[in-house]
């Protein structure tokens, strides 16, 4: 074959395993069979190589983790340190704003800290939070034990939080409604009974110590509508058979939390005395204000 000048003659290989050698003299290489050279397989050394830098990511990466939890716990010593200085310069408005306390106890419970965990504590001694959820416990059982003849154990958190007020008189420090759950869930943890339970959009407070399970609850929250409840409706709403049903309310009855009312045109209507307030005045009678608040 005749190339132009200049060029280099091209000849082909003949012999086996000396194909495509014009072409590697052409470019200066050395002269050797092309189809003798193999990839080398993975060996033992190559595998030795992969665990050792394994194990070097894994132990950098252990390294960044406590690193970063170092990070972490500083930032976090920092903020609580923080937040006692702002506790310190604002105890006085904690104590006496309902809305303020509530955003200063969501801020101590994003770090993990319950100013009420100890009645001797930091919080306790800085704030006086400690001793004002510890009397208004005291006060939601007084009023609890003066009502109890009237609901048989259960009311309305709205119902408890007027109550609590009232008692309190004008000049007391404010509480709102959320800090009388704070001190409910306080009084759950005595064992007295106390509990509770979602209805609605609002709350039952439960201060008797009837066992109470996912059906009288459901019944109790089927109720607060009308303020009663009866075995058909029951029976049409929660699709329940009737002894189920008689024996939830027969439950209630037998526990002082539901009135029998047998004159109720249709079938009998089984009062939740909790959950309605026009059958009786909203004000406590000297006498129970007595027992409440000597």
């Amino acid at each position: 074959m005749t190339h132009g000048p200049g060029l280099p003659r091209w000849e082909p290989a003949t012999e086996p395993g000396t194909r495509g050698a014009g072409v590697r003299a052409a470019a200066g290489l050395p002269a050797g069979p092309v189809l003798g050279m193999h990839r080398r397989g993975v060996g033992a050394g190559a595998i030795a190589k992969k665990k050792l830098a394994e194990a070097k990511y894994k132990e950098r990466g252990t390294v960044l983790a406590e690193d970063q939890l170092a990070q972490m716990s500083k930032q976090l010593d920092m903020f609580k340190t923080n937040l006692e200085e702002f506790a310190s310069k604002h105890k006085q408005e904690i104590r006496k704003n309902p809305e303020f306390r509530v955003q200063f106890q969501d801020m101590c419970a994003t770090i993990g800290v319950d100013p009420l965990a100890s009645g001797k504590g930091f919080w306790s001694e800085m704030l006086g939070v400690g001793d004002f959820y510890y009397e208004l416990g005291v006060q939601i059982i007084e009023v609890c034990l003066a009502l109890k003849h009237r609901n048989g154990g259960l009311i309305t958190l709205e119902e408890l939080h007027q109550q609590v007020l009232k008692g309190r008189g004008k000049f007391a420090q404010d509480v709102s409604q959320d800090d009388l759950i704070r001190a409910i869930k306080k009084l759950k943890a005595l064992g007295t009974g106390f509990g509770i339970i979602p209805v609605g959009g609002t709350y039952l407070i439960q201060s008797v110590p009837a066992e109470l399970n996912m059906d009288h609850t459901v019944v109790l929250q089927l109720a607060e509508k009308n303020g009663y409840v009866t075995v058909s409706e029951i029976k049409a709403s929660l699709k329940w058979e009737t002894e189920r049903a008689r024996q939830v309310l027969e439950h209630l009855l037998k526990e002082g939390l539901a009135w029998l009312d047998l004159q109720a045109p249709g079938e009998a209507h089984y009062w939740l005395p909790a959950l309605f307030t026009d059958l009786y005045s909203q004000e406590i009678s000297a006498e129970e204000a007595k027992e409440a608040f000597p």
